[in-house]
């Protein structure tokens, strides 16, 4: 049996007959329609469809609608008389096989309408911007798992809405698929709707990211995703150490935990942000191992957690955004067997603190003294506590105290991952006198706490 499937139509004024026409052949079916715009319609009395009047705007329209549907799937339906619903069927089944979050369709017309073209334009600037395969990816027939349509935030009121959901779906590593649908002519879509899918295109290329700069740390996570090497060297760092069930404090958008997951039994990827919890789900699917938890630190299920039989905690820059740092190490303390490891990388030198740390929202940087004495003075032995990344202390002095800049600069941050190896195998065979970083393993100690 077919999971419950939910058609979304927004409409305007001049599109309203063409709404209608929809709503008429849908009804009959029994699947939920909801009509969502501003204008005059006929629609069929039924239970089954609803309607939505006196929104202005597609993205306005269509938010209003999501907050109605029921379905499992939703039909995103624009009302154009070039689309035909014989396509649903094609576009809901990689939902139904489970391959697909979205499904969009790839419009086959003949001819050159200028209409078109412009739209096959605004594709590639789609691509370019959000780096998806989808060789139509504004078309106005698509289908979506409800759950990941409405777990992204829609903000525009326009038909810029329609590049909004392909940045914020591709951002959160949801599956995007594509399938070819039939169209007799081309679709009909104003000047103004290109225009204004072209300047949100460009708004989120240039000055907004995808989570709409409502998360100032985000940027510099996602840039610090990119430093591939840099990442490597971290993780490699970090694996000398890991046991096989690793609890890991604050895995943000999965960049470390990429480093980690290989080889284990289990690894619980603990985040406090929803909106990275559920990238994380996306970005570890397929790996029952990695288990993302959605928990703050002082408010997590420690218990539930002891029962895990965990072997090892890791942060990697995290203890320093906890308020209560110290209580912290306590409750990891009391989870881990005798022998346990945490393993710790925190920003070191309390004379680099300035705009950078308090974007990402860090309470402190450490000195050598400060983190051995938060490790050794809530039950664990100290076993290496080193200094890290002399070369970067530079570049950070002068974006974060200088310059006073709220993320680390693009250009700086790929010129240091190029240089990344190098410093890798140079800190491998040199004891540094000081660093940007302080990388800790320390053992619990004693018998329980």
């Amino acid at each position: 049996m077919s999971p419950p499937l939910s058609f979304v139509i927004p409409y305007t004024p001049a599109t309203a007959e063409a709404a209608s026409r929809f709503a008429h052949a849908l009804a009959p079916r029994g699947d939920e329609v909801i009509l969502a715009g501003d204008g005059p319609l006929e629609t069929p009395s039924a239970p089954n469809v609803q309607v939505l009047s006196g929104l202005v705007g597609k993205g306005a329209a269509i938010r209003a609608a999501l907050g109605r549907v029921t379905g499992e799937i939703t039909v995103l339906q624009d009302a154009d008389p070039a689309y035909s619903l014989e396509a649903c069927e094609a576009l809901c089944r990689p939902i139904l096989e489970n391959t697909a979050d979205a499904v969009f369709g790839s419009r086959r017309v003949q001819g050159l309408d200028a209409e078109l073209l412009a739209d096959r334009a605004l594709g590639r600037v789609t691509r370019f911007v959000t780096s998806v395969a989808l060789e139509d990816p504004l078309c106005g027939q698509r289908a979506f798992r409800t759950e990941a349509l409405k777990s992204v935030s829609l903000t525009s009121e326009d038909d810029a809405v329609d590049a909004e959901i392909v940045v914020k779906l591709a951002a959160q590593l949801y599956r995007l698929a594509e399938v070819p649908v039939g169209m007799e002519e081309a679709p009909h879509r104003p000047l103004g709707s290109q225009l204004a899918r072209l300047r949100t295109l460009m708004r989120y290329a240039t000055v907004q990211n995808d989570a709409d700069n409502q998360h100032e740390g985000y940027n510099t996570l996602e840039r610090m995703d990119g430093a591939n090497n840099y990442n490597a060297w971290l993780g490699s760092r970090f694996r000398e150490h890991l046991g096989r069930r690793v609890l890991e404090i604050g895995s943000g958008i999965g960049t470390i935990t990429e480093k980690l997951e290989e080889g284990l039994e289990l690894l619980i990827a603990l985040e406090v942000d929803r909106f990275y919890v559920d990238r994380l789900k996306n970005k570890f699917r397929g790996k029952p191992h990695v288990r993302p938890y959605l928990s703050d630190v002082a408010l997590a299920d420690w218990e539930s957690l002891k029962a895990e039989r965990l072997d090892t905690i890791v942060l990697s820059n995290v203890l320093e955004h906890i308020p209560d740092d110290g209580a912290a190490v306590r409750r990891f303390r009391q989870i881990l067997p005798p022998g346990g490891r945490v393993v710790v990388l925190v920003p070191a030198l309390p004379q680099l603190f300035g705009s950078i740390d308090e974007a990402v929202g860090h309470h402190r940087r450490y000195t050598m003294a400060g983190l051995r004495e938060v490790l050794e003075g809530n039950g664990f032995e100290v076993e290496k506590l080193e200094w890290m990344n002399l070369v970067g202390i530079p570049g950070w002095f002068m974006s974060s105290r200088v310059m006073r800049r709220r993320s680390v600069p693009r250009f700086q941050l790929k010129m240091y991952d190029r240089i990344a190896p190098l410093l890798a195998k140079a800190e491998s065979h040199v004891k540094l006198p000081v660093g940007m970083s302080l990388f800790a393993v320390a053992r619990v100690t004693g018998g329980a706490a």
